[in-house]
């Protein structure tokens, strides 16, 4: 009995041992299943370096816009030829009062002081009988016109022509003149304008110039009472005028910028008019006259150098228009006359309307 209990005894202890480390093995895995889960690590900021304002490109400059109006300033360079073609008519305009244009065609030697407005003009001239069929016209001023943009600030002019009456054909007869106008030297200004995309721009340029014209006239002359004479004509007239060289004035902006080259313009011009003086009363005569004119042949001698343009060559079209003229003469006391006068055009540009007055003080010997 002793001996069974000590033996149960011994195999509860083992058993209890044995079940001690069966609890001790399963308590392993347990216990490492409700450890602490590991912490997600933060995450390391890029080592790519964040760029400053300082290290930032710079930007690119928007360049300036270019200005347009090619066509604009091509348009004052065709505008320079006008000018030119009408500084020729004029100064011959101005010449022909020189040559006796509002007087009669056959009349005694005579001697004018006359001063006008308009243009501004003051001279002398005068006829001068040679035979008793050929007579010397002559006269020479000082003048100053504008027109159109173009300014003549300073000129000399002169004229002559010989006239051959037939006077021995009785009081309707033919007659002749052969002359000439002469202006050598000419203080000029000349205008030029245009636009463009970024504003207008307005130009005066000077230079000098100098005007020639020939001419011959054919005409017919009747003295159709004591108080009146009447004279149709035909005129040949050729002129030139030669333009020194000049560039634009330097100017903060003129992006179509021009040179224009020494240069001569021509034209020829055919006129058919006439006359009719008329002794009013005793101490008063009158004049008038007027006539159709036709440019031909002509050509503008201007050749510009232009920024953005190249060379500029204009045309210079041919022009029609009529001129008038007109005096009236006051008989002071004998042989002395005074006179007031005008003389002017009628046309289209570029020749335009124009008028030029004034008052001479005549003597007749």
């Amino acid at each position: 009995m002793a001996k069974s209990a000590r033996s149960f005894v011994v195999s509860a202890a083992l058993t209890a041992a044995v079940a001690l480390v069966l609890l001790q093995v399963l308590a392993v895995p347990a216990s490492a299943q409700s450890a602490s889960p590991t912490p997600t690590p933060t995450p390391t900021p890029s080592s790519t370096p964040t760029p400053t304002p300082s290290s930032s490109p710079s930007p690119t400059p928007t360049p300036s816009p270019t200005p347009t109006g090619a066509n604009s300033s091509g348009a004052s360079i065709g505008n320079l030829a006008n000018q030119r073609f009408n500084q020729m008519v004029t100064n011959r305009v101005l010449g022909t009062v020189l040559l006796g244009v509002n007087e009669q065609v056959n009349c005694s030697d005579c001697v004018s002081a006359f001063g006008s407005a308009g243009s501004f003009s003051a001279g002398i001239h005068g006829r001068k009988e040679l035979t008793s069929n050929l007579s010397l016209l002559a006269g020479i001023a000082y003048t100053q016109y504008s027109e159109g943009g173009y300014a003549v600030t300073s000129a000399p002019i002169g004229a002559f022509a010989l006239r051959y009456d037939f006077t021995d054909w009785g009081s309707s007869r033919p007659f002749f003149d052969v002359g000439a106008i002469l202006t050598p030297f000419e203080k000029v200004r000349y205008s030029r304008s245009y636009s463009t995309s970024l504003g207008p721009v307005s130009l005066d340029s000077q230079t000098d110039s100098s005007n020639y014209g020939a001419y011959g006239r054919a005409g017919w002359i009747s003295r159709i009472s004591p108080r009146d004479e009447v004279a149709a004509s035909v005129e040949i007239w050729q002129l030139w005028q030669k333009v020194n060289g000049y560039t634009d004035p330097s100017v903060a902006f003129n992006p179509f910028d021009a040179s224009v080259a020494t240069g001569t313009d021509r034209t020829n011009l055919v006129k058919i008019g006439g006359q009719w003086t008329h002794l009013l009363s005793d101490i008063v005569e009158g004049n008038i006259n007027g006539g159709l004119v036709q440019s031909f042949a002509a050509h503008s001698g201007i050749v510009a150098s232009v920024t953005g343009d190249g060379t500029v060559v204009p045309t210079m079209g041919n022009q029609g228009w009529f001129e008038y003229g007109g005096r009236l003469g006051f008989r002071l006391a004998k042989g002395w006359v005074a006179d007031l006068f005008v003389n002017g055009t009628l046309g289209p540009q570029p020749v335009g309307n124009t008028i030029h007055g004034g008052v001479g003080l005549r003597v007749n010997y």
